[in-house]
């Protein structure tokens, strides 16, 4: 499948636990099946990471073309899971650098809150069809 073809993805830390859950819980509850993902650190990672002016290191969602990244990822990805994921999309009106903060701070210390694995999470068999 081509990235241009997809227009929601998901691009997360694959050695991060904080993240590989998040990732879970968006396959879980995506009935719609919307999202697609990739870690950043595969190929399409680093493309997206090369496109942006900061490094960011534990999230980025392309939607429709356009690239978002930390608290305004998160929201985004809580609008498309729809209701009720989709209310959190109210923070949105929290100025960015606010909500950046909270975001960097726990991005900051999500292994040693969460831990980490030594290598990328690998999907399973019925998941692959989401990974790109």
């Amino acid at each position: 499948m081509l990235t241009s073809e997809v227009k929601n993805i998901i691009l997360f830390d694959g050695v991060c636990n904080l993240c590989n859950s998040t990732v879970n819980f968006i396959m879980r509850h995506d009935k719609r099946r919307k999202f697609y993902f990739s870690s950043l650190q595969s190929d399409i990672g680093k493309h997206y990471q090369s496109l942006l002016s900061e490094q960011v290191d534990s999230i980025l969602y392309i939607r429709e073309g356009k690239i978002h990244s930390k608290s305004n990822a998160a929201l985004y990805i809580a609008k498309d899971l729809g209701f009720p994921w989709s209310l959190l999309f109210l923070f949105k009106f929290i100025p960015t650098f606010l909500r950046d903060r909270c975001y960097d701070l726990i991005a900051k210390y999500r292994y040693k809150w969460f831990g980490k694995h030594d290598l990328c999470r690998v999907p399973t068999e019925a998941e692959r069809s989401r990974f790109i």
